[in-house]
């Protein structure tokens, strides 16, 4: 299952992933894995939240992100949440028309159905931009 936060920059879509990621935290049974382009949340998430830093794993493509996420569900079978801040930054795909970020967040979304694994994603699109398919994946817009 992935769930999307959509909205335009600065309207606070991050602040409402990390009160999700509080939720997480407080009521997983498994691991909560939120996924960024730096560190700057750090002291935002609870020490039991694995914070990951993107930007230390040489991503460089939509590609290389989707393996990446593949790795860390694959790497942890008691991953239970996965958090992504910043989407279209830290899977490569700031420049990218919405229908290959669309396609992406397809490929995503079947990673999740086939390790069991809920997927939150922020992200700078408003929910018209979406496809159909994916707007009914919105959790919040702003």
């Amino acid at each position: 299952m992935i769930q999307l936060i959509v909205g335009e920059k600065g309207k606070g879509k991050t602040k409402v992933l990390l009160e999700k990621v509080g939720e997480a935290a407080a009521s997983a049974k498994g691991n909560v894995v939120f996924i960024d382009k730096d560190m700057s949340h750090i002291y935002e998430v609870k020490n039991t939240v694995r914070l990951i830093n993107s930007s230390d794993y040489g991503i460089s493509s939509p590609d290389e992100f989707k393996g990446f996420i593949s790795g860390i569900m694959s790497a942890d079978h008691d991953l239970e949440d996965l958090f992504i801040d910043r989407f279209l930054l830290v899977s490569y795909q700031k420049d990218k028309d919405k229908d290959e970020v669309a396609e992406s967040l397809r490929k995503i979304e079947e990673l999740s159905n086939k390790s069991d694994v809920k997927i939150t994603v922020s992200l700078s699109m408003t929910k018209e931009q979406l496809p159909a398919d994916l707007q009914e994946k919105v959790l919040v817009a702003l």
